[in-house]
């Protein structure tokens, strides 16, 4: 993976507020980043003032390198897709439906970019934008951790409500930022949660409806 060293260093010194605007207050710098994952290479636009603008999350890189995409059709959820490297994993298959979610408008108008040309129908929007009657077959995400946990859980509970009876969440969270303890909440509200990969510090969970077990 490449990018400018001077821009990434600008990029880290932003604070994290912005990532969670829906108009970022900071200069928008676009650069490409490029990765590897399951032998397929991506070049993406990214930004400043969205999530990981200078780079691939390591979160994100763990879950995308160690979950691998059902084969078959499906409607999936990116929640919190930033500039979109989930939801441009998800759309490189034709069968694929994939609602790209994200508060940060910046983020939003990257991802339809990075997703224009893939096989899958990627649909981008606000997170009040999507169809009530949409369930999704699987969720993935690299939860926002730092907008508090009430925020965070209500935001949780919202999305794993919409899972189909034997759909699949995937989350990856740092096991210093709380991990564990995001995954007994889980238990606590209903939802079959297992500790699926670990890698680098973080751990990938894999939440189910308790029925489905």
């Amino acid at each position: 993976m490449r990018h400018n060293s001077s821009v990434s260093e600008s990029s880290r010194n932003e604070q994290p507020q912005h990532y969670f605007s829906a108009q970022p207050d900071v200069e928008m710098r676009e650069r490409v980043i490029e990765f590897d994952i399951h032998g397929r290479q991506y070049a993406l636009t990214t930004a400043s003032g969205v999530f990981s603008g200078s780079r691939l999350d390591p979160g994100t890189a763990v879950l995308l390198r160690r979950i691998t995409a059902p084969e078959g059709p499906g409607t999936f959820l990116d929640l919190g897709c930033g500039y979109g490297p989930i939801s441009a994993v998800l759309a490189s298959r034709a069968d694929a439906e994939v609602w790209a979610v994200d508060v940060n408008e910046r983020a939003l108008e990257l991802t339809r970019r990075n997703t224009a040309d893939l096989p899958g129908k990627v649909h981008v929007c606000g997170i009040e934008e999507v169809p009530s009657e949409v369930l999704f077959d699987e969720i993935w995400s690299n939860p926002p951790i730092k907008i508090g946990k009430d925020a965070l859980h209500n935001l949780l509970l919202r999305w794993l409500r919409r899972l189909k009876p034997d759909g699949s969440a995937w989350m990856v969270v740092s096991k210093h930022l709380g991990s564990d303890s995001l995954g007994r909440w889980l238990v606590e509200q209903g939802f079959v949660t297992e500790k699926y990969a670990s890698a680098k510090g973080y751990r990938v969970l894999r939440i189910t409806h308790a029925q489905a077990e």
